[in-house]
């Protein structure tokens, strides 16, 4: 039905600025429409079978701009699976299917010019029809723009004789080389997985500049260390692209048994491998080249690409692939520094948060955690945990600054409240000592940093984030009793006050306010004391919550989480949770700013 619906909404836009006089529409004639038509079905049906997810579908008429010599229709096809490769080769068709099914080679023959344009999360193809016709022969280049990818040569050229094949890609290069390079640069900058950077080579470069194009990438050292016998490191070919996409996999598997051979002399120049006979029997005379994708002296992977019935590729595209490959190696380099870092950020945010909280006995429990930085440690943390027979703790801490500093700050905090609260230190002791022990390790860290700064002859100061141990934190301790209550004993440290929800619908804050930990040596804490029985809930939050910005307006402002608290009466812990969470991030269309933890208590 896609397809059908598509080519009515065509004809019905077409006749539509026909009727209206638009004056661009005065081109438009029969044989446009019947194109326009027969390509929107090729582009639908392309993204229905192959990208299997929603279609949208633009059709709109451009008036010639300054240096244009006519009005165009161009007509774009997006879909929502970036990944997923369009259709390149026709297919056979039953019988009494419809004519549509020809691939993208028909869409050349009948457009001006075409491309596919990668956006984050959606991939579309586009074509444009010159209204009012085009001279025969004329000639014309297809960039994508808004990080888009030129695509491929047009019908004529790809069943051209050889000579004029190499006579175009010189032609091309000549006229088009540099802007090929900034837009691949743009495409593969910012990508943090190397599959990705590795598939996207191959959509960069196939059609435009060959005919297939696959991608190995060696596995990093620390992962597959060097084969003991072979003394070579893993590689896996990461990615095969054909401009025939039912060739893909044939291919994929004649490579994978005869994966190319590179000495380790071997620089970032064209190197000649095998032709693929095996998976392109059909092409028995073609010219296959690789490169060694190598960033910083370390060798990353192996770039190979293809180009049937041809003995050699022009010297121009062979430079032009080398200084993409230069692009593609960085872009590799690039996405795995940054999974380094962001599986030792995982790795270290497990390690400050608790593996599991505490079941309390007479109470449910909702959290909800959410770092700014996906990549990284969060400034936030929690803990709920038994202190002691029929003593339980919990805690929600807000650390100064992020990343690393917040992360040692974090990694210190949670096990000195541990370790205290078993001690049997009362709330407000806890406090007190901990407050103590953040001056103490502050003094410890200034000492060391102005002793490097006399080691280094006194150049330099050293940073106030390298000694700062500001910590707001709420801090309380739980005591089921006989009779099914809950005694709760809270101190809030510079943190946001918690929220006591009853069940006839009222809030109230549940503590007062206190100085931050670590600003003020020998602060004195107090704490305050209170019943939970059957149906209070109590809320805690970071600033990330309160502090949420839409504009110049804050989420708390004018008491803002409390209201939305008390609309929270009759849900449990977690869905509490849930809905603070689901607020907040409704309150502005901007990402969160800020980390944000939240921890529900409920007595049952």
């Amino acid at each position: 039905m896609a397809p059908a619906a598509a080519r009515r909404f065509v004809r019905a836009a077409l006749a539509d600025w026909t009727e209206l006089a638009v004056p661009a529409a005065a081109g438009i004639t029969d044989r446009l429409a019947d194109d326009a038509v027969l390509l929107v079905s090729e582009l639908v049906t392309n993204a229905v079978v192959h990208a299997g997810t929603t279609v949208e579908l633009l059709c709109r008429l451009d008036e010639a701009g300054l240096g244009e010599s006519c009005d165009t229709l161009v007509i774009e096809v997006s879909d929502h699976h970036p990944a997923r490769s369009v259709r390149n080769e026709p297919s056979p068709q039953p019988p009494g299917m419809p004519e549509y099914g020809r691939g993208l080679q028909l869409v050349a023959a009948l457009s001006d010019s075409w491309g596919i344009t990668y956006r984050t999360g959606t991939k579309s193809v586009w074509a444009r029809l010159l209204v009012g016709g085009v001279q025969a022969g004329q000639d014309s280049e297809s960039y994508a723009g808004d990080q888009g990818a030129q695509r491929g040569p047009r019908a004529a050229e790809i069943l051209a004789p050889l000579p004029k094949r190499i006579t175009h890609d010189t032609e091309w290069v000549n006229r088009g080389a540099l802007t090929f390079l900034a837009e691949a640069s743009d495409l593969l900058a910012g990508q943090f997985d190397e599959d990705l950077v590795a598939a996207l080579a191959g959509q960069l470069l196939v059609p435009r500049l060959a005919d297939w194009c696959a991608v190995w990438l060696d596995d990093e050292p620390e992962v597959a260390p060097r084969d003991a016998a072979s003394g070579s490191q893993g590689t896996r070919l990461a990615r095969v692209w054909h401009t025939s996409e039912q060739r893909i996999e044939e291919l994929r598997r004649s490579l994978e048994k005869d994966p190319p051979l590179l000495p380790d002399s071997a620089g970032s120049g064209a190197a000649p491998v095998p032709w693929p006979r095996e998976a392109l029997a059909g092409d028995a005379l073609g010219t296959a080249l690789a490169y060694r994708l190598t960033a910083g002296g370390r060798a990353l992977g192996t770039l190979v690409i293809g180009r049937s019935g041809m003995m050699r590729f022009a010297d121009e595209v062979t430079g032009l692939i080398e200084d993409f490959s230069r692009r593609v190696a960085l872009a590799i380099s690039a996405a795995r520094r940054y999974q380094r870092q962001a599986t030792i950020s995982q790795v270290l945010q497990r390690g400050l948060l608790p593996s599991s909280v505490a079941d309390i006995p007479g109470m449910h429990s909702g959290v909800v955690y959410e770092p700014r930085d996906k990549g990284g440690p969060g400034g936030d943390f929690y803990d709920v945990f038994q202190a002691g027979k029929g003593r339980y703790c919990f805690a929600l801490g807000d650390v100064q600054g992020k990343g690393v500093e917040a992360a040692v700050v974090i990694g210190l905090a949670r096990p000195w409240l541990r370790l205290l609260a078993r001690e049997g230190y009362e709330v407000a002791e806890v406090l007190d000592r901990l407050n103590q022990l953040l001056l103490d390790d502050a003094t410890e860290a200034a000492d060391a940093a102005a002793a490097v700064v006399a080691v280094a002859g006194g150049q330099g100061l050293p940073p106030d984030g390298a000694t700062s141990r500001f910590l707001s934190l709420l801090y309380g301790e739980l005591v089921p009793m006989d009779d099914g209550g809950v005694r709760c004993t809270v101190a809030s440290a510079g943190h946001p006050l918690p929220l006591l929800l009853s069940p006839d619908g009222t809030v109230r804050a549940a503590a007062t306010p206190q100085l931050l930990l670590g600003v003020v040596d020998d602060a004195t804490y107090t704490s305050e004391t209170f019943e939970l029985r059957t149906g209070d809930t109590l809320l805690c939050v970071t600033d990330g919550v309160t502090e949420r910005r839409a504009g110049q307006q804050m989420f708390d402002d004018a008491d803002g989480l409390a209201a939305a608290f008390a609309g929270c009466a009759g849900l449990d812990a977690a869905l509490v949770a849930e809905r603070i969470k689901r607020l907040v991030h409704e309150f502005s269309e901007r990402p969160l700013d800020d980390d944000m933890a939240v921890l529900v208590l409920q007595a049952q």
